[in-house]
């Protein structure tokens, strides 16, 4: 299982060891799933950086699951909804291309961003999920973003506490991938 995300994923600002990505491989081992997690998550990285080193990544292992956690970095910076359609899509795609079963994680902007953006953002992920057939995740730090005592002092990136809710807001809709 490959799980392609940014500082979320990382682990930013804490033991990485604590992170929702350590917990899911534990999970997954107590539950009796035989699969090994890499973790090729990249604090700041975009759906363009991460597009660029999925082959490398992939020369490496030939994963059975896929899950991409990307887009915050990109809508954080402003970038153009339509590169980060197409660049998602192309990670999509080259995912399926391998029989990888991709889950699709969402993320979600601060509203300071503008309704128009943030509403393009959001059906950027139900777009790809309905153009590609993948399953469409819950948003990772769903009752967590908004809880400043599971936040991080920089008000993005949750605290060790968090981690599990984390893992536990995703851990549905992956289960449905599982074999």
């Amino acid at each position: 299982m490959l799980v392609l995300g940014d500082s979320l994923s990382a682990g930013h600002g804490i033991s990485i060891d604590l992170g929702w990505v350590h917990l899911l491989q534990q999970r997954l081992v107590e539950q009796g799933y035989n699969y090994q997690v890499i973790n090729a998550s990249i604090g700041g990285d975009t759906t363009r950086g991460a597009y660029a080193r999925l082959e490398a990544l992939l020369a490496e292992a030939q994963p059975d699951i896929a899950v991409i956690e990307l887009g915050g970095n990109d809508g954080l910076r402003g970038l153009a909804l339509d590169e980060m359609f197409a660049n998602l899509a192309a990670i999509i795609e080259r995912l399926i291309e391998i029989d990888a079963r991709v889950l699709l994680i969402p993320m979600q902007l601060p509203p300071n961003y503008g309704k128009t953006y943030n509403s393009g953002f959001q059906n950027v992920y139900q777009q790809l999920a309905d153009s590609y057939d993948v399953v469409l995740s819950r948003f990772i730090l769903a009752d967590i973003a908004d809880k400043a005592g599971l936040m991080q002092s920089d008000g993005i990136h949750p605290k060790a506490d968090a981690q599990l809710m984390m893992l536990d807001n995703v851990w549905p809709n992956l289960k449905l991938l599982l074999e």
